[in-house]
């Protein structure tokens, strides 16, 4: 995947979600940039191994899945506008995420939420 392209950025950023829904570590892990970062209003996850360790051990709720409703390529950024759903629950947020693509891989990510 060269994120280098609109269609390698979109296809990184789809097989990002992917991952996490699935519980697809390793995957995920091979996606983010070692110097990968996350900032999210409520706190930042600095470097990939961190952020894996997060998305595996710490995060509050592991029966979701991402619904994205849009996926848009800029220069350097991907933008995908989407819901956090759970099952049972429905959607638990809208969320708009900001992915900078660097080569093949995710660089940084800025998530903002409804």
């Amino acid at each position: 995947m060269d994120g280098s392209d609109g269609g390698g950025a979109e296809a990184t950023v789809r097989a990002f979600y992917a991952a996490i829904d699935a519980g697809e570590y390793d995957r995920l892990r091979g996606l983010l940039a070692p110097e990968f970062v996350h900032h999210r209003p409520d706190r930042t996850l600095d470097g990939r191994e961190r952020f894996v360790r997060f998305m595996r051990e710490e995060r509050p709720r592991t029966d979701t899945e991402h619904v994205l409703d849009s996926v848009c390529v800029g220069h350097g950024e991907t933008f995908a506008r989407g819901r956090l759903r759970a099952e049972g629950d429905g959607d638990l947020f809208g969320f708009v995420d900001v992915h900078r693509i660097d080569g093949d891989r995710i660089a940084s990510l800025s998530t903002y939420t409804d």
